[in-house]
């Protein structure tokens, strides 16, 4: 019964690490910015309570599974998700990974969300949520990375 028990957990954070691969949000922060260097892009690093929070779950829905953001993310940014769910079950290393970089960023709320260069250094402040719907949002953050080439 526990080694039954054992693979069920295993599968239930295998998948859950293969959906958030398959949406295009990594949850390995070095893996993150050594893909941001490897293709010059900056990273939209998404703190989040994906379970429970409300405003995520929201922009999750008007913003993030749409098809404007996820056209415009694929060839312009690396996505990145640290997330601190309450039912959701991740592996102890991303639990850890994910605490350092809730006090890294001093996360006062969820979501905090901030365009990072692949160093790890700001490139915005907190764009969280955002109203507008896809568009908007994809419309900020170029206006956002416009001005960082300035």
């Amino acid at each position: 019964m526990k080694r039954f028990l054992i693979t069920v957990a295993s599968l239930v954070a295998f998948s859950a690490a293969s959906m958030a691969a398959e949406s295009g949000w990594l949850t390995d922060y070095e893996a993150a910015k050594k893909q941001a260097k490897e293709q010059n892009r900056p990273i939209l690093i998404n703190f989040t309570g994906t379970d429970w929070c409300g405003w995520c779950i929201k922009i999750e829905k008007e913003i993030f599974s749409k098809d404007e953001f996820k056209a415009y993310a694929k060839e312009n940014l690396v996505l990145m998700e640290v997330d601190f769910p309450e039912k959701k079950k991740q592996s102890d290393e991303v639990k850890a990974q994910n605490k350092v970089l809730d006090k890294e960023f001093k996360i006062e709320g969820y979501p905090t969300i901030f365009l990072i260069d692949a160093e790890g250094k700001k490139l915005s402040e907190d764009i969280g949520y955002r109203k507008g719907g896809a568009q908007a949002y994809v419309d900020h953050l170029k206006e956002l990375l416009s001005k960082k080439k300035e």
